[in-house]
């Protein structure tokens, strides 16, 4: 029994290298053959990480509403451009609203609302164009897990009083205030002053546009200094626990449809977007974009595998006579079957080994050239393998059964 198996895995390692002798002998028509399955574990595992990565960014970024929130703003999730047509009918959301809200809700803890606009932001000579400037509600930054690096936010005292102060972005800051303690200091915001009060930490970018050029306000003190009637309000909804959200939805819904009397069976005047119809959304798109992957990928598979065909049966006709003598000399069929397979089998796992590194390159270089944080996945790199392997193999089942079935005598004969 030992004999036995000591046996097989000679012959077996006597096989793959017999494979592994022939594509070396035939680098540039090997290198051809693999083109296909090289092209398919790109594709995959690349899009496979990429798409991974997208999901993770958005999640962080964009649909990280804050802990049990959702947003309230005029428009909600706009998809086509009937619907955006349609939005524009809508009446805009005001500080009455908000104060609905406050008044009425039961199963929110805190609503926050925020206006905001474009405004020049200003200190003496330097200048920072076209900065969002932001009315918010003392609680908005809390709700957002905005901090402040140093100072202090905006009170409900300042709310209350519609006192001119300010919280700076990163970017604004150093930009107007550079090499300079900026607490204390009076900015131009358009034709307004107020008192920078405190400086936020640095948000970064999402997709590439900065989140740091902001100057935030008091609610009340935009609404009466830098309201205009084109402002819409948006608010921001944090339900009691992440089982409420939904109810905490219809709530918001009964109060704003009583308020601006909108008939029973009316759609809502106003969008609600919470974190779960964001991701939706982003993974309709994502799903789309590797669905075409998935068809470019069973493409160049079938592809690479019918070309692997032709070249192991354009081997077999090249080694007719081999075949012959490995016959005359005992070689049985299943031993023939075995060669061929392994040959296609490591033909294609080469492709796979050489488009994964491919891939790999293509994720590494996105990662350091752009905002995403992308990495192949284990699971990617697995199936990708597999894929691989299964198409040498079974693209390789037919060359190798001919093979077998050649007649050891006929195929002595034959003149290579």
């Amino acid at each position: 029994m030992i004999r036995s198996e000591v046996l097989s895995g000679v012959a077996l390692g006597e096989t793959l290298r017999l494979a592994l002798d022939t594509l070396r002998a035939h680098k540039l028509r090997s290198f051809l053959t693999l083109l296909g399955i090289i092209l398919a574990v790109t594709t995959l595992v690349a899009v496979m990480s990429i798409v991974n990565g997208l999901n993770l960014y958005v999640a962080a970024k964009v649909a990280n509403l804050g802990a049990n929130s959702f947003v309230v703003d005029r428009f909600g999730i706009i998809t086509n451009a009937k619907a955006w047509v349609a939005a524009q009918k809508r009446p805009r959301l005001t500080a009455d609203d908000f104060e609905l809200l406050v008044a009425h809700m039961r199963l929110a803890q805190q609503v926050a609302a925020i206006e905001s606009n474009t405004q020049d932001a200003k200190y003496g000579n330097q200048l920072f164009e076209d900065a969002q400037l932001v009315g918010a509600t003392p609680n908005y930054m809390g709700m957002r897990d905005m901090n402040i690096a140093s100072g202090r936010g905006i009170t409900e005292a300042d709310d209350l009083h519609r006192e001119p102060v300010c919280v700076l972005g990163p970017d604004i800051s150093s930009k107007i205030l550079p090499g300079m303690d900026p607490l204390g200091k009076e900015i131009h915001i358009g034709s307004q002053t107020c008192e920078v009060v405190g400086i936020a930490e640095p948000l970064g970018t999402t997709f590439g546009v900065p989140r740091d050029n902001y100057v935030m306000v008091p609610f009340n003190t935009y609404e009466k200094q830098w309201k205009t009637a084109t402002n819409t309000a948006t608010f921001f909804v944090q339900a009691r626990s992440e089982d409420m959200m939904d109810a905490a939805e219809d709530e918001v819904r009964m109060i704003l449809r009583a308020a601006h009397h909108v008939p029973y069976r009316d759609p809502d005047d106003f969008g609600i977007v919470a974190p779960d119809s964001i991701m939706n959304l982003w993974q309709q798109l994502t799903g789309n974009i590797f669905a075409i992957a998935v068809w470019l990928t069973a493409v160049f598979l079938v592809i690479g595998g019918i070309v692997i065909m032709n070249i192991m049966l354009a081997s077999v006709t090249e080694r007719t006579r081999e075949i012959g003598i490995r016959k005359a000399l005992g070689a049985r069929r299943r031993h023939i079957i075995l060669q061929f397979l392994l040959e296609s089998a490591t033909l294609s796992v080469t492709g796979g080994v050489l488009g994964l590194v491919l891939a790999l390159t293509i994720t590494v270089l996105v990662r350091t050239l752009t905002f995403m944080p992308i990495s192949a996945s284990l699971g990617s790199i697995l199936t990708a393998l597999a894929l691989s392997t299964s198409v040498g193999l079974f693209f390789g089942i037919y060359p190798a059964v001919r093979a077998s079935r050649l007649d050891p005598i006929v195929a002595l004969r034959a003149e290579n």
